[in-house]
């Protein structure tokens, strides 16, 4: 069954991307959810119309996304976690959320949904990897370090 995504869904596509799912998948969540609609002939149209319009500014948001890319790879991302006794081990984990926060607070506008934290979860002092999807064309592997606060 052939759809036309409305937003950004994992591993299937990205906005306005026409995708082939099976009819279960399409019908029972991702239309009911309003992830998708049904891709009929006038909507295939309407989509290749406004894909059409939006060429233009679609190349300045990759410009933009691209900037912030070279940006980020040159900063040096910390986030600080409370530590126990022994100095190495974090309370908890570092997630997402403290890892935006510290990018945001660098200057730069990086939403948490936009990270993946590569390997297992942050339980300890070091440093680590994290992907960031800037824009569906660019994505940058960052280096950043957590430190004891």
């Amino acid at each position: 069954m052939e759809i036309i995504l409305k937003t950004d869904v994992e591993n299937l596509g990205f906005k306005d991307d026409l995708v082939t799912v099976k009819p279960g998948y399409a019908r029972n969540f991702l239309i009911p959810q309003g992830h998708a609609a049904v891709a009929t002939a006038s909507a295939k149209k309407m989509l290749e119309e406004t894909l059409r319009q939006r060429s233009h500014k679609e190349a300045k948001i990759k410009e933009a996304a691209q900037a912030t890319a070279k940006k980020l790879e040159k900063a040096a991302v910390k986030v600080g976690a409370k530590v126990g006794e022994a100095g190495t081990k974090i309370f908890g984990s570092v997630n997402t959320i403290q890892l935006a926060e510290a990018i945001n607070a660098q200057g730069h506008d990086i939403d948490k949904r936009s990270i993946k934290i590569l390997g297992a979860q942050i339980k300890e002092i070091g440093t680590y990897q994290a992907e960031i999807r800037l824009h569906r064309d660019v994505t940058i592997t960052i280096d950043f370090e957590v430190i004891a606060e």
